[in-house]
């Protein structure tokens, strides 16, 4: 029903930037929170930051949203290699196929390695 498809990951050098994006495609009625979460090797998932609207910037990340485009994007600068982790979108969305239902509906994932 909802698809949500992330680009921009890969690998870079510590001290490098990364964009990531993610944009979301279906069924969508509306969509309330998007964000970032990422997750290490051995790890549990972390959230990086989540958005409703608009853009902001904490520490070395700044998550901005195009709402209409549905699109989250994830700005990371000065990267370091604890920062190496699979990011994943997420975004709580709110469908009418089959009824109204509001769940939080995940990308598949996108590799950032920052090597040392």
């Amino acid at each position: 029903q909802v698809q949500l498809v992330e680009s921009g990951g890969g690998l870079v050098q510590a001290g490098g930037s990364l964009r990531l994006s993610c944009a979301a495609s279906g069924s969508i009625f509306s969509i309330g929170a998007m964000g970032w979460y990422r997750q290490a090797p051995g790890k549990q998932r972390e959230l990086v930051a989540s958005i409703m609207n608009g853009g902001r910037t904490k520490g070395r990340v700044t998550i901005s949203r195009d709402n209409a485009k549905n699109t989250v994007y994830l700005q990371m600068n000065s990267l370091k290699p604890e920062d190496t982790a699979v990011y994943y979108c997420n975004a709580r969305t709110t469908t009418t196929v089959g009824g109204i239902t509001t769940r939080d509906y995940w990308g598949q994932g996108t590799q950032v390695t920052v090597s040392s």
